[in-house]
């Protein structure tokens, strides 16, 4: 059990025994009256969101994930095929757990799998990973006085916007969080 009031952003909860990822978290101590906690909660069997708040120093149940190393092989219709790197053994996920990160993933690339009873509840990408640029169309001379950039499609699908001097068949670096571009590699 965890108090409210040392809940924070990144955690994991759990109740009426379903699984909650805490998204984010305000503590409020009104004028009058006693102080309440209020939250926004995703649910991780779902991915619904819902707001919800609790009394101060009420405790609920904290869910422990596990998280595991994984390396993705391939994709397989709207499966993912993933192999633990410890046991070889494995796992498929669909596209519920995945979502669109599968735009950010290339063969044979570490993943973090969460699991919650061993059961695989989300995926944890790297900080950054390295695309290869598929279509990208040829910098024109004199186009840098209108735009300094264009978009560019990754070998996984993802569009990027990303510096002129960009080329097919080279390799970038893209941010997790937001798609972006960082550098060439």
């Amino acid at each position: 059990m965890v108090s409210t009031n040392d809940m924070r952003p990144g955690q994991s909860i759990v109740i009426d025994n379903i699984l909650y990822l805490i998204l984010d978290y305000q503590h409020v101590k009104p004028g009058k009256g006693k102080a309440f906690v209020k939250t926004k909660l995703k649910n991780l069997n779902d991915g619904g969101l819902i707001n919800k708040t609790f009394r101060a120093d009420e405790n609920v149940e904290q869910a422990f994930i596990d998280k595991q190393s994984f390396q993705f092989l391939y994709r397989e219709g709207n499966d993912f095929v993933f192999m633990n790197k410890e046991t070889y053994d494995q796992i498929k996920l669909g596209e519920n757990i995945i979502e669109d990160k599968y735009l950010l993933m290339s063969e044979n690339q570490d993943i973090t799998i969460q699991m919650y009873k061993n059961n695989p509840i989300d995926i944890l990408l790297p900080t950054t990973v390295n695309l290869k640029v598929k279509k990208a169309e040829p910098a024109v001379k004199g186009d840098s006085v209108t735009s300094t950039s264009k978009i560019i499609t990754c070998e996984t699908g993802l569009e990027v916007t990303v510096p002129l001097f960009i080329e097919e068949g080279e390799f970038i670096k893209v941010d997790t969080k937001n798609s972006s571009y960082i550098t060439r590699v």
